[in-house]
């Protein structure tokens, strides 16, 4: 089973899946999948596939009504891909900046 961190990669990897969350985050209420679709020039069933790769990642969830069904971003995930970026930010920032102090040693 794929880990949290590899679902969100996964889902974020796609710039129509991004365009698709970014469209449920500024929406002020959840779209249908009928209204999603209309904003893309791929088939329902294309928008279908990325939404429910956006739901396993937990990046949407789903409300049917009716027939229905509607769609609602939920940001929260992205929070812990934030913490995983952070820890090699600093491990990368430690590295250059030991190798900055390094390289004034042998300047010196």
């Amino acid at each position: 089973m794929q880990d949290k961190i590899t679902k969100l990669f996964k889902a974020i990897a796609d710039p129509t899946r991004r365009e698709i969350f970014h469209a449920l985050v500024i929406a002020t209420s959840a779209l249908s999948i009928t209204q999603i679709s209309n904003q893309f020039e791929i088939s329902r069933q294309g928008v279908t596939k990325h939404i429910k790769t956006l739901e396993e990642a937990g990046l949407v969830y789903i409300d049917s009504q009716g027939r229905e069904r509607f769609c609602n971003a939920n940001a929260k995930p992205l929070k812990e891909l934030n913490e995983w970026i952070k820890f090699y930010e600093q491990f990368w920032d430690d590295k250059l900046k030991g190798l900055g102090n390094y390289l004034d040693s042998k300047n010196t």
